[in-house]
Formats: C-alpha cells, structure tokens, sequence
C-alpha cells in the first residue's frame, strides 16, 4: 500500500516523497547562521539562493520594509507611481554608474529575463527591425524557470516536457568564442540580443576575457543588444556591485534581483541604457510588461536600504576579505585532497569540482553525499554539476571564515575516504 504524504506545501525541485523532512525545514535564521526543525545549526556558506549577501535579519532592510507596511501597504505602478519606486530607481540608476537611464520593476530573475527578451524585441522593432526575433543564449546557463526564461536557460531541465517554445532562442558555447563568431556571421541580422550571465551560476565557471571581447566587438558589427544577466553575479557576489562593471564597454541591458533587496522581498529590475531609453522615447512606444507586485512600496523600500548598508557596512571591503579566505581555503583542499580537480568561479562565487578514484567527476548521488558530510560537520553549501559550490555571505567573520574552513575540510575528507581515494 502507497503511503500517502499529508505535508501541505509542495515544496520546490524535490519529490513527493521527500516533502516536509524536518533537516530541511528551516524554522529561523540571524546573521550568518540558519536554525533547522530538527534542532540543528548551521553556517549558511550559501547566501540563502545566492542572495543574503548582508546576512539573515539585517536591521535596517527590515526596519525599511516594515515602515512600508504602515505608511504606504500598496501602492501600483500600472499607469501611476510612488515615491518609493522613483526613489528606489534613481539609486540603483546611479549606484549601476553611468551607462543606464532607467529601471523596469519586475518581481523574479526569471520575470526579468522574460522582460528583457520582450524589450529586445521591441526595440528591434522600433528601428524598423522586426526580422530580429532570435535571442541567443550559452550552453549550460540559468535564467529561471518562467516560461520564457526556461527556453532561455541554457541547462537540460525538461523544456520539451513542459512545451517550452524554442523556437526564437538559439544556444552557444561560453567556451567557444568562434562559434559564437559564426553564428553571428550566419544569423546577427535576425538577432535581437545575446544574454549572457558573467559567471555561469552552474559551476561557477567565469565567461573568459576573449569571449567578452567577442560579444562587445560582434554587438557593434551585427547591432543586437547585449544582455547581462546579473541576478547571481550582482551587488558584490564576484567583486565589484555589478560584474559587467569590469567590462570594456557596458551591456544595453542589465538585470538585476537576489541580492537586489538582501533576499528580502521578491523583487528584480532591468536596467536600460541610455541608448534603448531613447528608442523608445521617440516613438513614444509602449511596453507591454506589467506585474501586480513589482515595484511594491515594501520591495522598493528594501532595494534603497540594501544600496544604503552596502555603503554604510563597506560590503564590498568585507567581500574582499571573505574572497581571500575562500583563495586560501580552496588552495588548501586542492593541495591536499585528490578528491579536488579543480576549482572555479571569482570573488565570493566559488565552486570545488570533485573526481572519484578513477578521475571522473562525481555523480548527483556522490555530490549530495558530499553536501550531507559537510553539513554534519556545520555548514550547509550548494550543489553543482560534479560540484560543491561555496557562496557565503559578503559581511561573514573571520569566526566564520574558520567554521567553514573547518567544516568544508573535514566533510570533503570524509568524501574522498568514501569514493575511494586513499
């Protein structure tokens, strides 16, 4: 007889069978640390999703978010605005630096993807373009799960089960710079943009200088819009508060969300252009995008305190520091331990790729395996393709930077005895 799972909420990429286990119910978290139904603690070396890049239950986000609630509990941006939302766009506008003219409110990285590929198409359009339809994409890339984000993705996750529409999206390889020149030799007349993520969230693998270069010297030849996916790599995660900001020139359109508000509201935005701004300036054209909760008074609030405790806690001195642990810590295992390939990935976006025995990278079944000893050791860390990825927070101690250490080492240990190296 099946026995039948009561558990009421139908939690997310996981079985039936598996909903409601006490180890994965978190009941609180502070700071650092997160609090587990079955009584455990552990360091959070993985930001949430990649997005409390200040910490659990920062004071000042929270204070700002709650203020929203007895002052302006909802306010719309269909056909109006709100002080919240002009001041929370003026602040990212100048904190993104010069090359963007507004923010599009939007309440997901995959609602901001699907945005974006609307708004490339658009402004093709506008130019007298409507052949561009193509969006290109890379091979192993996320960008949500929406159903135009899905079809953008670059990762197999069961788009044709779903009815995903591909036809107007075409994939790259990121490692390739050449074939994305002969795509473009073949087909930049029908493409409207090219998204790329500057660190392939999926094992933290950084696109290369040259294939950067190639994507800003084919965006002039070829006149499509260039596209940053920055929801992962955004407010400090690899370094700067924008990862594109490192680039030679700046990308038409910038998208931004997990560390956006800290995590703490869903929200996300694309920044554009001076350039894409005015194309639709002249036509006085309307994009048809809309969302009930984007650009809320309490996620707009959230987004202006996260820009203000950036600066008023040096975040991007901290995650430098945090960085700098991790270089020594992955340089440790590496030396140490034949479990470790390699390492990959950049600032506080890391990744530890693990072989077994004969050299071959681990299977999904090793790899949790490896995440569960760590974790019994006090640190919980994400899973990658034949990896562990490490992506703590920006503000973490040097207290923390030990438990990690610790933790990583003693679980990695432990994994290497089980898959049979010596």
């Amino acid at each position: 007889m099946t026995t039948v799972n009561t558990y009421p909420l139908w939690e997310f990429l996981l079985p039936p069978s598996e909903f409601g286990r006490v180890d994965r119910r978190a009941t609180g978290a502070r700071g650092t640390r997160l609090r587990f139904a079955d009584g455990t603690e552990v360091l959070d070396a993985t930001s949430g999703l990649w997005n409390v890049n200040l910490g659990y239950g920062n004071d000042a986000i929270g204070d700002a978010i709650a203020a929203t609630g007895r002052d302006a509990s909802y306010l719309s941006l269909f056909r109006y605005s709100h002080d919240y939302a002009v001041r929370a766009a003026e602040d990212l506008v100048a904190a993104a630096g010069t090359a963007y003219r507004r923010a599009v409110f939007s309440t997901s990285g995959g609602a901001a993807n699907d945005l974006a590929m609307k708004l490339a198409r658009q402004y093709a359009v506008l130019r007298g373009r409507p052949e561009r339809k193509l969006v290109v994409g890379l091979r192993g890339s996320y960008h949500g799960l929406t159903y135009g984000a899905h079809s953008l993705t670059g990762e197999a996750l069961d788009q044709q089960l779903y009815g995903v529409d591909l036809r107007n999206v075409r994939h790259v390889d990121p490692a390739d710079p050449e074939e994305l020149e002969r795509f473009m030799a073949r087909h930049g007349s029908r493409v409207a943009s090219l998204v790329c993520e500057p660190v392939l969230g999926s094992g933290a693998h950084p696109l290369s200088d040259a294939f950067v270069e190639a994507m800003i010297r084919l965006r002039r030849e070829h006149g499509f819009l260039l596209v940053a996916d920055e929801v992962a790599t955004g407010f400090g995660r690899t370094g700067p508060l924008f990862a594109s900001s490192r680039w030679a020139e700046a990308p038409d359109l910038l998208l931004t969300s997990k560390g956006l508000t800290n995590g703490s509201c869903a929200a996300s935005a694309v920044l554009v252009s001076h350039a894409v701004a005015e194309g639709f300036e002249r036509r006085d054209a309307i994009l048809v995008h809309a969302e009930t909760q984007a650009g809320s008074p309490a996620s707009c609030a959230a987004v202006s305190a996260t820009l203000r405790q950036f600066d008023e806690l040096d975040a991007l001195a901290a995650g430098a520091r945090t960085a700098a642990a991790l270089d020594a810590l992955l340089g440790e295992l590496t030396d140490r331990l034949p479990l470790v390939a390699r390492t990959t990935g950049v600032g506080c976006f890391r990744a530890l790729h693990l072989r077994d025995a004969d050299g071959d990278p681990l299977d999904g079944r090793a790899v949790q395996g490896a995440i569960a000893a760590i974790r019994s050791h006090g640190a919980l860390v994400y899973p990658g393709p034949g990896a562990v990825q490490l992506i703590p927070v920006l503000t973490s101690t040097e207290q923390d930077h030990a438990d990690l250490a610790e933790a990583v080492a003693e679980g990695l240990a432990e994994t290497s005895r089980r898959v049979g190296h010596r």
